[in-house]
């Protein structure tokens, strides 16, 4: 398995490391994981505990949220996409700065392949199970004995009742549960706490405008009773040293409310390629800045059609980069927003950057969703989907995806310089294609 990633070329292996760590899992999705484990990072934080936040599996939306309640960027981490080495230095490097490791699962626990519990069984880590009360009494007592006898390669710290309806409630809870199983603490149901949600999962952090409040009614509304696990020993390991492939290339990435669906470690390892980087924003910026090739994440350009279709000068610019020849990159988003049209949900349209022959338009239901890779340069660029849209299209793919099983996965585009598809990629899993993609 590739287990490339971005770090200091060259850098010695430093002394293990000593840290607690929790996995922060549920029975299912909608259980309130990322709200839980918002309000933990907060509530340690404000003890004067350093914290630092991963999040299990490929997502953007939940590191969005995380990343603010915890002051530091989040990391992803997945024994597939990521690879174990690579996760291991991510959370060996964040536990020498830091007083507690927090891992928001995907999912229910035991959900997917890898699953969040191969992750903590992988290092040990223990879990913590934050199960929906709010309309539960003796029964969770059961779901919470449930989640730890049906596999036994798991460390175990207790469980966290959610959406607890008062003192009364959480007693009747606390009193349920069996001696296999501890109680470690609940949060309160809290209006104030929330966090609203779109086709794609929570809404951005970035669109939120009280964020910080929330997360500070979280926080206050969490009440943990039982004392942190035992630090782990995170032994430390060099990244590799990365060939600077990229150096003197400067690459432009869209970053705005349309466009930011990112991987912080796919920044890291351009930079680590020897890329200069700037942001730009196809919604407000009038051009492309100075740059040698686009990156044009994914995100909600379907939200923002009348904007991005005004601005002209951006569309302008985007072609003229195309047409001297210079490597465009498109994901998801990024590639709608290149597409000859885009319709939004309420069936409105608009025309479009138009480089890639294609119409887009915005389903009611998911129309791709898994993790996926593409040979590129005789290696392995890994990546996912998920998506609610469908383009219409003559132009035949340049390659074709393969899910882990061997199917067919989404089609990849080319177009000149331009590469389009609806995969989010991770550019560790092959610094060698990724440098392919930006032209170096």
């Amino acid at each position: 398995m590739d287990t490339r990633h971005p770090g200091n070329p060259g850098a010695a292996a430093a002394p293990a490391a000593a840290c607690p760590a929790l996995l922060v899992t549920a029975p299912a999705s909608g259980q309130g994981k990322t709200l839980a484990t918002a309000a933990i990072a907060r509530h340690y934080g404000r003890q004067g505990l350093r914290v630092r936040v991963f999040k299990c599996g490929p997502d953007f939306l939940d590191p969005m949220i995380l990343q603010v309640a915890a002051g530091a960027a989040v990391h992803n981490l997945d024994l597939r996409l990521v690879g174990r080495d690579a996760c291991a230095r991510l959370l060996a490097d964040a536990a020498a700065q830091a007083d507690l490791l927090l891992v928001e699962g995907v999912m229910g626990l035991y959900d997917g392949t890898p699953s969040s519990a191969d992750l903590a069984a992988a290092f040990g880590m223990p879990v913590l199970a934050v199960i929906d009360a709010s309309a539960m009494a003796q029964t969770f007592g059961a779901v919470a004995l449930g989640l730890p006898s049906y596999r036994d390669d798991l460390a175990w710290h207790g469980v966290l009742a959610n959406r607890v309806a008062g003192a009364g409630h959480a007693a009747m809870l606390r009193e349920c549960l069996t001696q296999r199983t501890r109680w470690v603490g609940c949060l309160d149901a809290c209006a104030q706490a929330g966090l609203p949600e779109r086709h794609l999962g929570l809404v951005q952090a970035l669109e939120i405008a009280d964020l910080e409040q929330r997360l500070d009614a979280a926080a206050d509304a969490l009440r943990i009773d039982a004392p942190l696990p035992p630090a782990l020993r995170w032994p430390a390991a060099p990244a590799p040293a990365q060939p600077q492939r990229l150096r003197g290339r400067r690459i432009a990435i869209a970053r705005d409310q349309a466009f930011a669906f990112l991987y912080p470690a796919n920044v890291e390892l351009l930079c680590a390629l020897g890329a200069e980087v700037t942001w730009f924003s196809p919604l407000r910026d009038p051009e492309l800045p100075r740059c040698d090739a686009v990156w044009l994440p994914g995100g909600y350009p379907e939200l923002h059609l009348p904007e991005l279709a005004a601005n002209a000068g951006m569309l302008q610019s985007i072609r003229a980069h195309h047409r001297a020849g210079r490597p465009i990159l498109a994901e998801c988003g990024g590639m709608l927003y290149l597409c000859e049209s885009l319709r939004d949900a309420q069936g409105r349209s608009a025309e479009l950057v138009g480089l890639l022959p294609a119409a887009a338009a915005m389903g009611a239901r998911l129309a791709g969703l898994g993790q996926q890779s593409v040979e590129l340069c005789g290696d392995e660029l890994r990546g996912h989907t998920f998506h609610h849209s469908s383009l219409r299209t003559e132009l035949p793919p340049w390659k074709r995806a393969l899910t882990p099983g061997g199917g067919a996965g989404e089609a990849v585009y080319r177009v000149g310089a331009l590469t389009a598809s609806y995969l989010h990629w991770y550019f560790p899993s092959s610094a060698q294609a990724t440098c392919s993609l930006f032209g170096g």
